[in-house]
């Protein structure tokens, strides 16, 4: 039986399941901001009955377990298990992205949007020139959260048989019992280099620079 040392358990682990969970990531945040964009805008801007069922769609989605959902997707479709991880990861991520971009056009100030109807704009043209350029600033802190969950979430996807880096640690700990420690404190480290830097760089540096611009309130 091979011995293995952190080093290479570090290089087996990134090799082998650091792709998958790079890109769980990706489509995560990338399909939750699109849906959770359009989910901020109907809140805000939509009728009450159309903001109710996005309302709806936040509740239902924050309110489940991701690994429910895979789960659910998995065995319910038929479809493969990657496809079902990404698209509970992108669906549950939309619901809270929709809470920090609805939160982000929000915070922008009134008066501007009275500027902006005063020179002519309508209610869209406020929104996509005003609103929204400011809102993705204000954003930022509350995205580079989220990234760090979506990235953490997609440990579980390992459940359900996508070989992500947990997968990949599993495949270690069958070879050798007694590599479930280091194992385990690899995995550990990759997140944390995969995490802390961003949401340290967007959750203190982003903020500052915001409220340096007079943007942001107390982030």
């Amino acid at each position: 039986m091979q011995e293995r040392d952190l080093p290479s358990l570090l290089v087996f682990i990134i090799t082998a399941g650091l792709p998958a969970t790079l890109l769980l990531s990706v489509v995560g945040l990338g399909m939750g901001f699109l849906i959770g964009v359009a989910l901020a805008l109907i809140r805000v801007y939509a009728e009450e009955d159309i903001s109710l069922l996005a309302q709806a769609y936040e509740n239902l989605f924050r309110g489940v377990p991701v690994l429910v959902l895979m789960l659910l997707f998995l065995v319910s479709t038929g479809w493969p298990a990657f496809f079902s991880a990404g698209l509970a990861l992108g669906l549950r991520s939309g619901a809270y992205q929709s809470q920090i971009v609805r939160g982000a056009i929000l915070s922008v100030s009134e008066s501007q949007m009275i500027a902006a109807y005063s020179i002519g704009m309508n209610r869209m043209q406020t929104a996509r020139h005003i609103v929204l350029p400011q809102a993705f600033r204000l954003a930022l802190p509350g995205w580079s959260n989220e990234y760090a969950v979506v990235t953490k979430d997609t440990a579980w996807a390992g459940a359900i048989g996508v070989l992500d880096m947990v997968k990949a640690s599993d495949y270690l700990v069958f070879e050798d019992p007694v590599l479930f420690l280091p194992a385990i404190l690899a995995i550990t480290l990759i997140y944390f280099v995969l995490t802390y830097p961003i949401t340290r760089y967007a959750g203190e540096v982003m903020s500052k620079r915001l409220r340096s611009l007079g943007l942001g309130g107390d982030y």
